[in-house]
């Protein structure tokens, strides 16, 4: 059979243009798609950055209606909807990321992700706990831990804590010795509570030997030897404290002068204090070295040293108590005007969140942060 040629020169042609024809109406469809979807995209984008989060949500979700294939809007839009605090609305963007056969495992991991980080700032602690389990081993494992961490923190279980804390550490996440050590204190507290001063002894004694550089866990041994009538050993506690954490001496100042009288061991004391002292003026400290003075001059020529040293509107009114001023009758009015404007000074605050308090607290109340407060008063920073 003879090829005819006639057919196959009217066939090139013919082809080509319908390839052509055909790739015209594809570029055409193409770019009229692209015209449409990233108009309402970065619209969003564009109210975002005016901080117009509202407006933003409607553009992205006009975005995703026009393709709703697009995971990179569905994370968008869950995050936005986090953000501005509608959690049932993020929950659901990300559960149906979670739905669909056709993203893959990146993608899968950073939705599992997402929804876990919905769940924790809804306060769904239980289901944020489940949905951060299901991202071991995944590329998000390291920050689910850290999640994870925090919550068995604010449910205050210390076992479970624990054992996060040292995977973290195992996995290389930084050092969380200081933090298993608090775990032992709030431990040990609870064993207290529950009359069990053994266990708790042996939980102070850990933390001590692991984090010796934590003023928590001398103060802590030294107050459950107090407890249990052995002033001798308190007293060597706060003694290790001063030696191995200095920069608690403060918060132990008041504690150390009442030992001291306890076990007449004043003039030890004492020049444990004054050392202190001599590095760095300090409240409690001085009011310790006051407390152990022999007679109340002596304890005003204290208040008088520090005053000279450091400038203190909480000392002079402690050393203005002493004195009788020349009309006795505002003697009253004048001291309780000066301790109400002293009281705030007194205070700690969070070097974190400035959150103040009259107590001194080791996990800040306001951003659960872990030694965020100084050993100082407020008038001290």
């Amino acid at each position: 059979m003879d090829l005819d040629l006639t057919w196959l020169l009217w066939g090139l042609p013919i082809a080509f243009a319908l390839g052509w024809v055909a790739s015209r109406l594809d570029l055409r469809q193409w770019r009229i798609e692209s015209r449409q979807t990233p108009k309402a995209y970065f619209r969003g984008l564009n109210h975002l950055l005016n901080e117009q989060q509202d407006q933003a949500i409607d553009a992205f979700i006009e975005a995703v209606q026009g393709d709703p294939d697009t995971a990179e809007l569905h994370f968008a839009l869950g995050n936005l909807f986090r953000r501005r605090g509608d959690y049932d609305r993020a929950v659901r963007v990300h559960e149906h990321l979670l739905g669909r056969a056709d993203i893959n495992r990146k993608d899968r991991d950073r939705a599992q992700h997402a929804l876990a980080l919905d769940f924790l700032k809804a306060g769904l602690l239980d289901r944020a706990e489940a949905a951060l389990h299901k991202l071991e081993g995944s590329a998000f494992e390291g920050e689910a831990l850290l999640a994870l961490l925090a919550i068995y923190e604010r449910s205050r279980d210390w076992r479970q804590a624990q054992a996060v804390a040292q995977r973290l550490e195992a996995a290389e996440q930084g050092s969380f010795t200081t933090r298993l050590a608090h775990y032992q204190c709030e431990e040990a507290e609870l064993a207290q509570k529950n009359g069990d001063t053994a266990l708790a002894q042996r939980l102070l004694g850990d933390a001590v030997q692991h984090a010796p550089q934590l003023p928590r866990g001398w103060m802590a041994l030294s107050a459950l030897k107090a407890q249990q009538g052995d002033a001798t050993g308190a007293l060597a506690a706060l003694r290790q404290l001063a030696q191995q954490a200095p920069q608690g001496l403060p918060l132990a100042a008041h504690a150390l002068a009442e030992l001291a009288q306890k076990t007449g061991r004043q003039a030890e004391v004492l020049v444990l204090l004054q050392a202190a002292h001599e590095r760095g003026p300090s409240l409690d400290v001085t009011e310790a070295l006051a407390r152990l003075s022999p007679d109340a001059e002596s304890a005003r020529a204290r208040y008088l040293n520090h005053l000279e040293r450091e400038p203190s509107l909480v000392v002079a009114t402690q050393w203005l108590a002493g004195e009788t001023l020349s009309d006795p009758r505002a003697q009253k009015q004048v001291q309780s005007a000066l301790e109400q404007a002293s009281n705030p000074l007194k205070r700690y605050r969070c070097a974190a969140c400035g959150f103040e308090a009259r107590q001194h607290f080791w996990l800040c109340p306001g951003c659960q942060s872990w030694d965020s407060y100084p050993a100082r008063r407020v008038e001290e920073l």
